[in-house]
């Protein structure tokens, strides 16, 4: 019988156009890469500066293996916090502003690790609707009251903060939104947040290496100041290339987050090879203004050659340039047609995106060239 139901489940996925498939690489990520044994132009990745197969970060991460071994050994408060972790803490909160940083292996883990620590029982979370996944789970982890409010809508958030009697209130929020690729309201959200006593919680995993002063992300394109009531997470696998996040905050925060967050206290902690790497990353990404100002004209070449064709693109300036479709087969239907071609662009479905707004997320890096999104432009084209 529980057999069954799995069946019967994967059947129904299938029949709704919303069973996912992974396809395997036999190169290093790149935007022309060779998957299921053939080679493409990929718009999948998430490597916005093209770092995760850069020379400079290979040499960091074979001396540091060298130098350091592969496995931390334990977590960080028990004997697994190596000197390259400490050291990149502290230069992760430097280039972003703040007085302390907390390193993790993953964006998710960082994400479960703030929200229950600083909010619980009878408290309140006011959540944009479309966060990624992994704030959602962090709010239904922390017991807190659950609103959300629409999406980047500051008028929906203030009737909620206002008619809150909570004791403590978070407002969370992805800055860059990794599927519509638009930009949360920031300045509005700090506002808000100063008006009502609250902590504002953003996600940068999109932004942090592309956007603002030297990729220093979204709050520095945004021209905020750290402010003692933000807490800043970014991601360390997308911009940086590597793998890991941190949290940056407050150093009070960071000291409760230390003690209190169960992400971070039970479980081994991330190869000391990949926090040296990122130490060179964080170089490299300091020094990418002409890859950042490459990537924001592929952004403009991609928007300007779909205009005035059938495909109708979201509003966003950033690396993420979703096209909806809206049926799920006839969006899966048009990812294979691209891929016949070499285009490798991902069908994105129900539920990571809302019913009825299937689409194609195209995810510009800097080393994509002209050519490359001229040929996916005329596929498109010819496709419409």
């Amino acid at each position: 019988m529980i057999w069954d139901d799995l069946q019967a489940g994967l059947k129904e996925l299938e029949g709704e156009g919303l069973k996912r498939r992974r396809r395997v690489l036999d190169s290093p990520c790149g935007p022309v890469c060779t998957v299921d044994r053939r080679e493409v132009v990929s718009f999948c990745s998430n490597d916005y500066l093209g770092l995760a197969n850069d020379p400079r970060l290979i040499a960091a991460a074979q001396a540091a293996a060298a130098q350091w071994g592969v496995g931390s050994g334990a977590s960080h408060l028990v004997s697994g916090h190596l000197r390259p972790h400490e050291t990149l803490e502290t230069a992760l909160a430097e280039f972003v502003g703040f007085p302390r940083a907390l390193s993790f292996s993953t964006g998710y883990m960082a994400n479960l690790a703030i929200v229950p620590a600083l909010v619980g029982r009878g408290d309140a979370v006011f959540a944009d609707k479309v966060n990624h996944a992994s704030l959602i789970d962090a709010v239904q982890l922390s017991r807190a009251d659950s609103h959300r409010y629409l999406h980047g809508d500051v008028a929906s958030l203030s009737a909620m903060l206002k008619a809150s009697t909570a004791r403590r209130k978070l407002i969370l929020t992805d800055t860059v939104f990794s599927m519509d690729g638009d930009l949360a309201p920031l300045p509005a959200l700090l506002e808000l947040a100063e008006r009502h006593d609250a902590w504002l919680v953003i996600d940068d995993a999109h932004g942090f290496g592309v956007l603002g002063e030297n990729g220093r992300g979204s709050l520095s394109h945004c021209h905020l100041p750290a402010e003692k009531r933000v807490i800043l997470m970014g991601t360390l696998g997308k911009a940086a290339g590597v793998a890991g996040a941190f949290v940056a905050a407050d150093s009070l925060v960071i000291e409760w987050l230390l003690q209190r967050a169960r992400s971070y206290i039970f479980t081994t902690a991330a190869s000391p090879v990949m926090a040296a790497t990122l130490l060179t990353a964080l170089d490299c990404i300091v020094n990418a203004d002409a890859a950042r100002d490459n990537l924001m004209q592929r952004i403009a070449q991609l928007r300007s050659g779909l205009e005035d064709t059938r495909w109708r693109m979201l509003r966003s300036e950033t690396a993420i340039q979703p096209i909806i479709v809206g049926d799920n087969a006839e969006c899966v239907r048009i990812a294979e047609a691209l891929l016949e071609r070499g285009l490798w662009v991902p069908a994105i479905r129900p539920p990571t995106v809302p019913k009825g707004t299937a689409r194609l997320r195209v995810s510009l890096s800097a080393t994509h060239t002209e050519s490359h999104v001229a040929a996916l432009v005329d596929a498109l084209k010819a496709l419409a």
